[in-house]
């Protein structure tokens, strides 16, 4: 057998191994037992429960809670015991007046226990009755966060997902390409031992395949950091392993969107914070406007107390007593503080109304965008499977040509060229869709969040 033959060989066999190796990868990929296969959905599902940052933001939502609580604790009664204990080195000197004259005395007793129970509790107070108002708000605020970040989440594992589904796909066009390759640096040989086509004619077959070969290659070794890339944003352990399950004709149908849908910005997560921190600010303003109001309060002690010269003796006897009442604070003037506050809480809010300005500005860009990518890529699919399916045709005309000799094999080369960029193309396109309608239904905030 010639050294030509042999390397021929050689080549041959290299790439049926490789292709079978591809195709035992691509099937373990792609069609799992049900325990460990899981669809978009179902890593939608996984990443709502098991995602990082939307757990911290469901503790915030926690804390919020548990903070209003803290601040509106107030309006319940107070209860305090304390205790005093006295001991006089030198009892204090008191003044009587005996048959006209004044005289002075030591009075007191030497040790005195106070215990005392102390009850207030509040009639009304601004700072309290701000955090009534507010406090709502500020669940509803964390809340409206939690969604937001539900919503990024929900988008980067479609989006991640659909990356690497497209990865699968090119591995596939890939692999069909290469057994292609590999048959026709078998015919181009045989051929060309036959004396009916030149070496160069094998050489570039060849040269072909081994391209073909690198690029499956590359696809195949960027399998593994995808798949973390999706587990790293659903939250899944990266150590135990997973595998993706789709179903092409959904996806497929899932293109479709309604262009004519109109853009409501009340629905981004974005602008209904904004209107919640507004309605926050009010509150603030509301509060300094009528910080003048009196606090009024009740109070109740209860003190029994123990007094004796004698330690010894000291709880002998008891003087228990107890009072109740009433008390007021009224600000009567504070510095201006009052009216510079209100004028602070009224800037802070003009502030907020310049950051919807911006903010709708924003959403419009993001609208825009995401629907001129959205047609765009729509577009550029339908003409790529145009492409793909004359690419097919074309390539199976010149093949035909070529082994009858009536083109050069660099016709096929050109041909199979063609067909597979277009194949690559058409994929790439496929995704690029669905992702661009990902991003158009998020710069919509129509993105459900509540996802089995």
């Amino acid at each position: 057998m010639s050294r030509i033959a042999l390397v021929a060989l050689k080549r041959l066999f290299v790439s049926c191994c490789f292709l079978s190796f591809v195709s035992i990868s691509g099937i373990a990929q792609t069609q799992a037992s049900a325990d460990s296969a899981m669809t978009l959905d179902s890593c939608v599902a996984y990443a709502l429960k098991h995602e990082p940052y939307i757990n911290m933001a469901m503790v915030n939502v926690a804390i919020t809670r548990a903070n209003n609580r803290i601040a509106t604790s107030g309006w319940l009664p107070q209860v305090n015991v304390q205790g005093n204990f006295t001991h006089y080195n030198t009892l204090p000197t008191g003044f009587f007046t005996d048959s006209g004259k004044i005289v002075n005395s030591k009075t007191g007793v030497v040790n005195t226990i106070t215990p005392t129970l102390s009850v207030t509790q509040t009639i009304f107070n601004p700072s309290l009755l701000y955090a009534v108002h507010a406090a709502p708000l500020y669940v509803k605020q964390a809340e409206q966060v939690t969604d937001s970040t539900k919503i990024e989440i929900i988008a980067a594992v479609s989006k991640t997902f659909y990356s690497l589904l497209n990865t699968l796909y090119q591995i596939d066009v890939l692999k069909e390409d290469t057994a292609r390759l590999a048959k026709n640096v078998s015919d181009t040989y045989h051929q060309f031992v036959s004396g009916v086509a030149d070496k160069t004619n094998y050489d570039e077959a060849v040269i072909s395949l081994n391209n073909s070969l690198y690029s499956l290659r590359q696809s195949v070794e960027s399998i593994r950091p995808q798949y973390a890339q999706l587990k790293q944003v659903m939250g899944y352990p990266p150590t135990q392993q997973f595998n993706v399950l789709f179903d092409t004709l959904q996806m497929k149908n899932d293109i479709a969107f309604d262009t004519t849908l109109a853009l409501d910005m009340t629905k981004r997560p974005e602008y209904q914070y904004l209107q919640t921190t507004k309605r926050l600010q009010l509150e603030t303003v509301n509060y300094y406007r009528h910080a003048w109001i009196p606090t009024v309060g009740a109070f109740f002690d209860y003190e029994y107390e123990y007094e004796s010269n004698s330690f010894s003796n000291l709880f002998s006897q008891a003087y228990p007593f107890n009072y109740v009442g009433l008390s007021v604070s009224v600000p009567i003037f504070t510095g201006f503080a009052r009216t510079q506050n209100i004028k602070k809480a009224r800037l802070q809010y003009d502030l907020l109304d310049w950051q919807e300005v911006e903010l709708k500005s924003q959403i419009w860009t993001d609208y825009t965008t995401a629907i001129s990518n959205y047609k765009s890529n729509l577009y550029n699919l339908q003409v790529s499977k145009e492409n793909t399916d004359l690419a097919k045709e074309t390539y199976d005309i010149v093949y035909r040509q070529y082994m009858q000799g009536v083109v050069p094999y660099l016709n096929v080369i050109t041909a199979e060229s063609n067909l597979v960029t277009s194949e690559l193309t058409y994929e790439t396109s496929l995704f690029q869709v669905l992702s661009s309608k990902i991003d158009l239904e998020k710069s919509m905030g129509i993105i459900i969040v509540n996802k089995p």
